[in-house]
C-alpha cells in the first residue's frame, strides 16, 4: 500500500512554508579557478563534502582547499565492497543495511544514467514517490543524509546527490523514524499541554521525570535506540506540544532560532567546550531550508515536524543539559563584523576543523536569508568564535 506521503504529494495545501532562498551555486559547471578546483576535490572521494564547501563558500583560495581535502582525506574509509547487488524494484528489501552502502550507490548512479543524468528527477522519484519515500527518514543518522542533501542541492552536484540518496537509504530503519512521517496519526495525537514556544517545551522536557531512564547514563548517539524505544510516548506528547498555526513560516523561522539556542546556551561553563551532537539540530534545520523549495508543499509540515521529534531525542539522549535561553541576546560583538567571522573562518587555529567551519557558514547563511537587521545570526557567530575551544 502505498505510503501516506505518495498519496498526498500531488495535491497543494496551505501549510506550505515560504523562505528566502540561501544562495546557491553551480559548480559542477564552473567559470573561476576556485570553483573548478572544488569540484575536482569533490569527484576525487567521498570526502567530508561539508568542510570543504564551507571553506569554498567563506572564500577560501585553491592552496587552502586542496590543503584541507589532504587532511580530511587522510581520516576517511575507502568504499567496501557490497555482499550483493541492489537491483531493480526488489530495492526496499535492501533498505537500512549499512552493509549494501556501494550498492546502493551503484543503483542510483544507473538509475541517473536511466534519467538522462535529470538528478533532480532521480531525487523526486527515490525521495518521494513509491510506497517507501526515502524523505520519511531523512533525519535519520542525526540528520547526516538530509545534510548531505541539502549540499548537493546548494552546489548542483549530483554525486553528492546520489551520495545523499545512499545514506537515506541505509539508514532508513534507523530507529524507526520512517513511521512518524509516512502514518499521520503519530503527529496528530493530542498532546498533554500546547505551546508556540520550542524553547518552553525543551524546558519542560529537561525536568520531566518520564525520561529518567538507568541505561542512559552517558550522552551520546548510542542513547538514541533506547529514547525512541523507551520513551516514545514522551517524546511524541511533547513533539506535538509544539503548534504549528496557520503562519507555518513564522513557526519555521522561530523554529531555527531556537536550534541556535539549543546548541549555543549548552555550552559546558569550563573551558568554552561545544556539544557536537547538539550541533545537529542546527545543521538539519538549515538543511531544511536549503531543501524547501524543492520539496512537495504537503510534505513541510512533516518534515518540519520529523526534524522537531529527531531534536528532542538528540537532547534527551545528550542528558537534557540546562540551556541558557539569553545566551545570545545582547552579546556585545565590539565592532565584529562578518568580515572578522570570514578571516576566523580561514584563518583560525580551528580553520581546519569541519564542525568548526559548518557552524559559521550555516549561521551566515541563515542571516543573509532572513536578512537580519537585529544580527541575531552575527551575535551568535561572534559569540561562538569568542568562547570556542573545541568540542565535547
Amino acid at each position: 500500500m502505498a505510503s501516506f506521503l505518495s498519496k498526498i504529494f500531488a495535491r497543494r495545501s496551505s501549510n506550505s512554508i515560504r523562505v528566502p532562498a540561501i544562495e546557491t551555486y553551480d559548480i559542477e559547471n564552473p567559470e573561476e579557478k576556485t570553483a573548478r578546483t572544488l569540484f575536482h576535490l569533490v569527484k576525487l572521494n567521498h570526502i567530508n563534502y561539508s568542510h570543504l564547501i564551507s571553506a569554498f563558500l567563506f572564500g577560501a583560495d585553491n592552496q587552502t582547499l586542496d590543503r584541507l581535502y589532504e587532511i580530511d582525506s587522510g581520516l576517511l574509509e575507502p568504499w567496501k565492497d557490497a555482499p550483493g547487488e541492489v537491483v531493480g524494484s526488489d530495492w526496499m528489501d535492501f533498505l537500512g543495511k549499512k552493509e549494501y552502502e556501494r550498492a546502493f550507490l551503484d543503483l542510483f548512479e544507473d538509475d541517473l544514467v536511466d534519467q538522462g543524468y535529470d538528478w533532480k528527477a532521480v531525487l523526486q522519484k527515490f525521495l518521494f514517490s513509491g510506497e517507501q519515500p526515502l524523505i520519511s527518514s531523512i533525519t535519520a543518522d542525526l540528520g547526516q543524509p538530509l545534510i548531505h542533501l541539502a549540499l548537493a542541492l546548494q552546489m548542483s552536484v549530483r554525486d553528492i546527490a546520489m551520495e545523499a540518496l545512499t545514506l537515506a537509504a541505509t539508514s532508513y530503519y534507523d530507529n524507526d523514524i520512517f513511521k512518524y512521517s509516512d502514518d499521520p496519526s503519530y503527529f496528530q495525537a493530542e498532546s498533554l499541554y500546547k505551546s508556540s514556544s520550542i524553547t518552553e517545551i525543551l524546558n519542560k522536557v529537561r525536568t520531566d521525570e518520564r525520561f529518567n531512564n538507568d541505561a542512559i547514563a552517558i550522552p551520546g548517539e548510542q542513547n538514541m535506540t533506547i529514547i525512541f524505544r523507551d520513551h516514545e510516548a514522551a517524546l511524541l506528547d511533547y513533539c506535538n506540544a509544539w503548534t504549528i498555526s496557520s503562519d507555518p513560516t513564522t513557526y519555521f523561522r522561530s523554529s531555527q532560532k531556537a536550534a541556535i539556542t539549543l546548541f549555543m546556551g549548552t555550552k559546558t561553563p569550563e573551558g568554552g567546550k561545544y556539544d557536537k551532537s547538539l550541533l545537529h539540530p542546527l545543521l538539519m534545520i538549515h538543511a531544511i531550508h536549503v531543501i524547501l523549495p524543492h520539496t512537495p508543499d504537503k510534505v513541510h509540515i512533516s518534515l518540519v515536524q520529523q526534524w522537531w521529534l529527531t531534536t528532542l531525542a538528540i537532547y534527551v539522549g545528550q542528558l537534557r543539559p540546562e540551556i541558557d535561553f539569553d545566551v545570545i541576546e545582547g552579546y556585545d560583538t565590539q565592532d565584529k563584523n562578518w568580515g572578522w567571522v570570514k578571516q576566523q573562518a580561514l584563518k583560525s587555529p580551528y580553520a581546519t576543523d569541519a564542525y568548526f567551519l559548518q557552524t559559521l557558514r550555516v549561521l551566515k547563511e541563515l542571516g543573509e536569508a532572513w536578512q537580519d537587521a537585529e544580527e541575531h545570526h552575527l551575535r551568535a557567530a561572534v559569540k561562538f568564535v569568542d568562547d570556542f575551544d573545541g568540542w565535547k
